[in-house]
């Protein structure tokens, strides 16, 4: 039987971090909780939990901070970044921070859930409802050449970019000149390489890793 992932809260507000906590406990190990970003980044640097929730807007230290001391002082600890608010500036400096996934506390508590999952087994998630910042943000650029060590085809990169373009399935298979079934395996096999939940979701991965 496999462990548990093993996550801290770090979030100043007692009644959602209570929340989460039960929420969580369902199918993840809580092994502590902070109230401000001082706190909590001596907690993370503790206890080494697989992934740490952090709220945005924290005292001490906020979440973009507070990530990045995460990133350099526990790189071994994954990033779910949660917040109210989805301004595109915040979002990209999350992402530029290192964080791992990006959540509102609005969601479903399944899409925070989701968002642990993905960000423990090392992958990136951002709630649907914001992931189109990070497309459109990148969706008119020249696409680098793909990282070394991707997992993708070249006509998987293709099909990203087209869906980081806001292309659908039928509009992509005009473009490659291929079949709406090929472009249907192309984004199966894709998701699969990617960890992801959705063509959205693998959109913004490949983006992150430099995939695409």
């Amino acid at each position: 039987m496999s462990e548990r992932t093993r996550i801290v809260i770090v979030e100043d507000h007692a009644l959602t971090r209570e929340g989460m906590k039960t929420a969580l406990l369902t199918a993840f190990d809580v092994v502590g909780e902070a109230g401000d970003g001082v706190e909590g980044y001596e907690l993370v640097v503790a206890e080494r939990p697989d992934v740490a929730i952090v709220d945005l807007g924290l005292p001490g230290i906020d979440g973009i901070e507070l990530t990045k001391r995460i990133r350099a002082d526990a790189p071994g600890t994954h990033v779910v970044i949660m917040t109210m608010i989805d301004v595109e500036g915040e979002v990209l400096a999350a992402l530029a921070a290192g964080a791992d996934a990006y959540c509102l506390k609005s969601s479903p508590v399944s899409v925070l859930i989701d968002a642990v999952r993905i960000a423990g087994e090392g992958g990136a998630y951002f709630d649907p409802r914001i992931a189109h910042v990070v497309l459109s943000r990148f969706s008119s650029r020249t696409a680098p050449t793909p990282a070394a060590g991707s997992p993708l085809t070249p006509r998987e990169v293709e099909v990203l970019r087209s869906i980081a373009d806001g292309k659908a399935n039928t509009e992509i298979a005009a473009l490659l000149n291929i079949g709406l079934g090929t472009v249907k395996g192309h984004i199966r096999d894709i998701l699969e390489k990617l960890s992801a939940a959705d063509r959205t979701q693998a959109a913004v991965v490949a983006l992150r890793k430099g995939f695409i």
